[in-house]
């Protein structure tokens, strides 16, 4: 076999299995996506230009046992720092913000009928809404996981 055949049959080989490791990984639920906080703790996590979007873990054990969510309707807008819906816990009830602007394209009805999911799942199965960014790189400007670790340890 010649060396360029040679390399081709390999190259094939290794895009083959990248391409079946990365579908695998999307169908078992091992596909990480990029996270990003703003200090007021909410979070987006970012898949193309999707963002979903919640409060975080730090945030739910502030306010304590969550007994009401507030979402807004699919197809509102909002500018990133916008109200877009309300937590109410037996402590407090508190506004949350988007922290990317876009259009909301899902909102996790799961929490209308158990809030108390924010609870058990703030930054998994609680998210509040999925929202179709305007404009990506609005992300990149909050705080990466490593820098929000630091700002809740600068706050506790």
């Amino acid at each position: 076999m010649s060396s360029s055949r040679f390399a081709l049959s390999l190259s094939r080989r290794v895009l083959g299995k990248t391409l079946r490791t990365k579908v695998a990984s999307r169908h078992l639920g091992a596909t990480r996506l990029s996270s990003y906080y703003t200090p007021a703790h909410e979070y987006v996590k970012v898949d193309g230009i999707i963002g979903t979007c919640g409060i975080t873990d730090f945030a739910q054990a502030a306010l304590g046992d969550i007994v009401f969510v507030s979402l807004p309707d699919v197809g509102d807008e909002f500018d990133a720092g916008d109200s877009f819906g309300s937590v109410e816990s037996v402590k407090a009830a508190s506004d949350v913000y988007a922290p990317v602007s876009g259009t909301v394209v899902e909102i996790n009805e799961a929490l209308n009928d158990s809030p108390e999911l924010v609870n058990s799942s703030a930054e998994a199965e609680a998210w509040f809404i999925k929202i179709e960014m305007t404009d990506t790189s609005e992300a990149q400007k909050l705080m990466d996981e490593t820098d929000y670790e630091k700002h809740c340890e600068d706050e506790a």
